[in-house]
């Protein structure tokens, strides 16, 4: 079972309040912690996987739980310092 350090809520925001907001908290973890983002913006798997090309995160997870629902749960593992 992965461990989840810190938590973030950006559903209803679209792009690119998720992203700044990811990248905030991220900056605030420690490497190789795991941030679990939840948000509802339709391109949200699209854009963490770039992001996390051009940052050295690792992006673990991106899926849509509920298909009756459009919200996305993300999972990031921050880069080693």
């Amino acid at each position: 079972m992965m461990t989840i350090d810190m938590s973030l809520d950006v559903k209803g925001l679209n792009c690119p309040l998720p992203m700044l907001k990811a990248k905030k908290t991220l900056a605030t973890m420690q490497g190789g912690q795991t941030l679990e983002v939840w948000a509802t913006d339709k391109n949200v798997c699209d854009d963490f996987k770039a992001f996390c090309h051009h940052t050295g995160h690792q992006l673990l997870m991106c899926e849509q739980p509920d298909a009756n629902e459009v919200t996305f749960r993300i999972l990031v593992k921050r880069k080693d310092d």
